[in-house]
């Protein structure tokens, strides 16, 4: 079978990431004695800089780790909303909706005390050697990818006219990044070296360093710039001007935290998510509604009927069946996925059991549904938000204008959107330790650069809903519901393989496409064919409220990479969907990272869309 790189395989280290630079980075701390811990936290400060329309050190990361010698943990790097951010609050304003921009969607700060709290707990090397790549390629530059100066014109009059700080770093002389040209952000630069100077004052010890860090971002020179850029007036994309509700308090009464995640067994293996605050469960939903038994006989794996030789799932069947289990989980996830308190509100434990999703698979029937059909696990009554509500009956001017707007991450402008994705690495080493993140949030377009740290705050609340009473209603405390959801899966209680992507919305229908694929695909020689899974012909619908400002929805919508072939995508048709063919491709930007508990073997896979992703190892 045909794949655009091998599946890579060795015994002492593997990374896959989002961007090649990342990637290397990850395999020189292993080269230089870190683990996967270290390693990932290095690539992750990397893909701050070198992915900076992806991600930002104010954004968010939840982060899956499974250490050789310990269980499985998820570290949510998610801030909460903060104590000023009350649906009263924002509906006085004359706001229906959280904006997709500007300070008033800013969540606290997750990204960089989750990082810190990693390395810190997990990882063996300092600080300084851990910031070190990133600091180099800020200060030095690096050469920019083709989306950073994309996204920045699409942003570009915002930029020029309100978002000036902005407008310094990412457009110079007027002129926007060039694909190859190199990048620099000093003042991000300057803003690690003061960090790193000022934890140094703390003594000789590397937690005692960790700790000063942390510090100083909720307490420091960091923070105080942070809150005057969230006090200052700044357009969004409501087309007027707010202040955000950040406070002191809020940065400093934060903190990153471990939890046990959510989990499903599914055909001998047991998938890893975060919980109900993310949308990871959704994954699990979708594996639970598959029929039961299913076996790699009852899939059908061919090439598709077009020149490529690239394999996928053939049967068009097969397909509408994970398609309308995608709408079932999702419209689930838009009833009930929140931070709110208590089982009774979030029924995770209800939503993954045998007999609601006995129920819930009945639903699937031989043709396309448009209808948002939430459930009642444990005979609970679901409930919507009015907007999604609204939106799924088709009573929103969005389906004739902004059908488009909304339907990946980021969401940026005044009163429109591009779309975009965020970031991924993978990480396993030698003595087996595994580690997934997604880290995303605080994009070059998400909020005006702040010109003192050479980033901006991210825009995270935008995922909340202006209605009380739900469990993702904007509540002073709680986390959004984010999309951000890496994955883990383990077979017999060992850690096996460790995969995302980025994609918002998209998140978990191509992981699990993914998942599948792995887990019933033929093994390549000897371990399983990664880079075949990743390559293969993916697909997503759109039909439940985005996650993104406008929240936006089509209505029995699939769109389906070309790749996939005529039979497929005429079969879809036949039975009612809406059938989008997108480019060959264009679907799914997975990474992923295996290990044989058997054999030490580990190997690693990227995805070749977008030319940008990359896996190494040895």
């Amino acid at each position: 079978m045909f794949t655009t790189r091998p599946t890579l395989q060795g015994t002492f280290g593997m990374a896959s990431s989002t961007h090649w630079l990342a990637s290397q980075t990850a395999m020189s701390v292993l080269e230089d004695g870190g683990n996967a811990y270290d390693a990932a936290v290095a690539a992750g400060f990397v893909l701050h800089v070198v992915e900076p329309h992806l991600n930002g050190p104010a954004g968010e990361v939840p982060i899956i780790l499974a250490p050789a010698d310990g269980p499985v943990q998820v570290l949510c790097g998610q801030g909460g909303a903060p104590a000023g951010a009350s649906v009263e609050h924002y509906t006085s304003l004359g706001l229906e909706l959280v904006p997709g921009t500007g300070p008033l969607a800013a969540a606290v700060p997750g990204a960089f005390d989750a990082w810190m709290t990693l390395l810190r707990d997990h990882g063996t090397l300092s600080l300084e050697r851990v910031l070190g790549y990133a600091i180099g390629y800020a200060e030095h530059g690096h050469p920019a990818v083709e989306r950073v100066g994309e996204t920045v014109e699409t942003v570009r009059e915002l930029f020029e006219t309100e978002w000036t700080t902005s407008a310094a770093l990412y457009l110079p002389g007027g002129r926007s990044p060039a694909p190859g040209a190199l990048l620099k952000n000093p003042s991000l630069a300057a803003t690690w070296q003061r960090l790193l100077a000022e934890s140094a004052a703390a003594g000789p010890g590397r937690e005692q360093r960790i700790e000063a860090a942390r510090r100083i971002w909720r307490e420091g020179f960091i923070a105080d710039a942070l809150l005057a850029a969230s006090a200052r007036p700044t357009m969004d994309t409501s087309g007027e001007r707010h202040t955000g509700t950040l406070t002191g308090d809020d940065l400093a009464g934060w903190e990153a935290a471990y939890e046990e995640p959510a989990t499903y067994d599914w055909n001998g293996w047991t998938v890893c998510k975060a919980g109900a605050w993310s949308q990871g469960p959704s994954m699990l939903q979708q594996l639970a509604l598959l029929p039961d038994g299913l076996t790699a006989a009852d899939v059908e794996f061919a090439d598709s009927d077009t020149d490529s030789g690239h394999t996928g799932f053939a049967d068009p069947a097969f397909v509408h069946r994970l398609i309308e289990g995608t709408k079932l989980a999702m419209a689930d996830r838009e009833a009930w996925y929140g931070d709110a308190d208590g089982a009774s509100v979030v029924p995770v434990e209800a939503l993954l059991s045998a007999g609601y999703n006995d129920e819930r698979r009945a639903l699937i029937g031989d043709s396309a549904s448009v209808a948002l059909r939430p459930g009642s696990p444990g005979g609970l009554a679901p409930r919507m938000a009015a907007h999604a509500t609204a939106v799924a009956e088709g009573r929103e001017a969005f389906l004739a204008a902004g059908a488009a707007a909304g339907a990946g991450e980021p969401t940026v402008a005044r009163d429109g959107a591009t779309k975009g994705d965020t970031c991924h690495i993978d990480v396993v080493d030698r003595w087996g330790n595994m580690v997934s993140a997604t880290p995303s949030g605080g994009w070059l377009h998400s909020n005006p650069v702040v010109p003192e740290l050479g980033f901006p705050l991210g825009t995270r609340l935008q995922m909340t809903w202006l209605e009380p009473g739900l469990p993702n209603s904007l509540t002073p405390g709680r986390r959004p519901r984010t999309t951000l959801t890496p994955s883990l899966a383990l077979r017999d209680g060992q850690p096996v393989l460790a995969f995302g992507t980025p994609g918002g919305d998209q998140q978990d229908q191509w992981q699990t496409h993914f998942f599948l694929a792995a887990a019933l695909r033929p093994y390549v020689r000897g371990g399983l064919d990664l880079q075949g899974a990743v390559d293969a012909p993916n697909w997503h619908t759109d039909s439940f409220p985005g996650s993104f400002y406008p929240r936006a929805m089509r209505p029995g919508s699939v769109t389906i990479e070309s790749r996939a072939g005529g039979a497929v995508t005429e079969g879809l048709r036949r039975r009612g969907h809406d059938v989008e063919s997108g480019p060959a491709w264009s679907e799914g930007r997975l990474c992923a990272v295996a290990r044989d508990p058997e054999t030490g073997v580990l190997s690693a896979a990227a995805n070749p869309r977008g030319m940008q992703g990359y896996a190494v190892g040895r």
